[in-house]
């Protein structure tokens, strides 16, 4: 990306903001678009109707090896936050077979991170200019004609008007419309962190189980876990006391690891939901607006910042960053990946969340081929790291 001068939109109250885009949703994504698009030819105006509140935010986000290296190029990985995984363990519980993937094996030194919320949310927003961002506005009305769109938003209680040539969605999961498609996985996510026995040594596991994927996730000294039942298990799950959600933990991981510490969890419903359009006149959706997947692998947020990333790519030098003709070559450019990602989430997803005795030993045999073909374990183990065009 070349380097160019692009003013600063203006906030003075009463005036009308003319940009050229203008990015809905502070998130990861929001702002690893908004920091990718600087220096750019394009006047850029991020706006999130929350304040930021992410300083003691404590979600655990797990980020691919090409992630970080995404990050670095925008000078926003923070070397000293994310916890390295350098081995996945894969097994099913109850059934045979397993896999390791070591990042020793592709000369890398991690196969991903694990970090929180709060230090990746710090790394980019120190990347974008205090002027390039407003809290507390909410958008209540987009009108789009031929060269622009006409935004009305509501900031501090005061009615603006932004014109800008593009408006890209980061904000939000798909809604119900006619142009979303909705999975419902029956699963819920228990989510928390909690203390090994033992040292983790950068391994994460992987662990199926007939209720869904158990993840363990190394984080500091200890594991961000997402441990994944079926509704009426995570209620009863979640009501329970520390000591008995441990043993809890340990039952449904097959008693391979020992816990002795937890703290506080919440609970979540898994769909896979997905917009069929990513792109209308002067509109574009990307990050979990576009598509929000399953957990499992780790997929969502690494697919999203790769969206942020090609998208400011397409639109860095553009003289009009909403040419109909350049946001479709972007959505058919971002179908591979985005179709691959979701297809490998929910695949896993559907063959491993169930009991069949016949499927058992189909995933058996899967898991022991994996283990010893390393070309099908160098399949896998690159479409985890740098998704399905195995970016860069």
């Amino acid at each position: 990306m070349t380097e160019h001068a692009a003013q600063s939109p203006t906030m003075a109250p009463n005036a009308v903001i003319d940009i050229d885009i203008l990015i809905v949703g502070a998130g990861p994504v929001g702002m690893a678009l908004t920091a990718a698009l600087a220096g750019s030819a394009q006047r850029v105006l991020l706006v999130d109707s929350r304040q930021r509140g992410w300083a003691t935010d404590p979600r655990a986000l797990a980020l691919s090896q090409g992630s970080r290296q995404l990050l670095e190029r925008l000078d926003a990985w923070q070397a000293t936050a994310g916890t390295a995984i350098r081995q996945i363990h894969v097994s099913q519980r109850g059934g045979f077979g397993r896999t390791l993937i070591s990042s020793e094996d592709y000369g890398l030194p991690a196969l991903g991170y694990v970090m929180r919320y709060r230090d990746l949310a710090a790394g980019l927003s120190a990347r974008i200019p205090p002027e390039q961002r407003i809290e507390l506005c909410t958008v209540d009305k987009i009108e789009t004609e031929e060269h622009v769109a006409t935004v009305t938003v509501t900031h501090l209680g005061e009615k603006r008007t932004i014109k800008t040539k593009l408006i890209v969605h980061a904000e939000g999961t798909p809604d119900r419309g006619p142009d979303i498609r909705i999975r419902d996985y029956h699963q819920h996510a228990i989510v928390a962190e909690v203390r090994p026995a033992a040292g983790h040594h950068n391994r994460a596991w992987e662990r199926f189980t007939p209720d869904g994927p158990l993840a363990l996730l190394p984080l500091d000294q200890d594991y961000s876990t997402v441990f994944t039942v079926p509704p009426g298990k995570a209620a009863r799950l979640l009501a329970l006391d520390d000591e008995a959600f441990l043993a809890a933990l340990r039952d449904q991981f097959g008693q391979r690891l020992d816990f002795i510490a937890t703290g506080p969890r919440i609970g979540f419903p898994l769909t896979l939901r997905y917009r069929t359009q990513l792109v209308q006149h002067r509109q574009v959706w990307i990050g979990n607006t576009a598509q929000t997947l399953h957990p499992v692998s780790g997929q969502g947020l690494n697919l999203g910042l790769r969206d942020a990333w090609e998208l400011a790519e397409s639109l860095f030098d553009r003289a009009d960053a909403g040419d109909p003709s350049a946001l479709k070559a972007y959505a058919r450019g971002r179908q591979i990946d985005r179709r691959g990602s979701m297809a490998f989430t929910d695949g896993i997803v559907r063959l491993f969340s169930n009991n069949v005795a016949p499927l058992n030993l189909v995933r058996g045999v899967g898991l022991l081929a994996l283990d010893l073909c390393p070309p099908l374990r160098n399949f896998v183990a690159k479409r985890m790291i740098w998704g399905a065009r195995a970016w860069p």
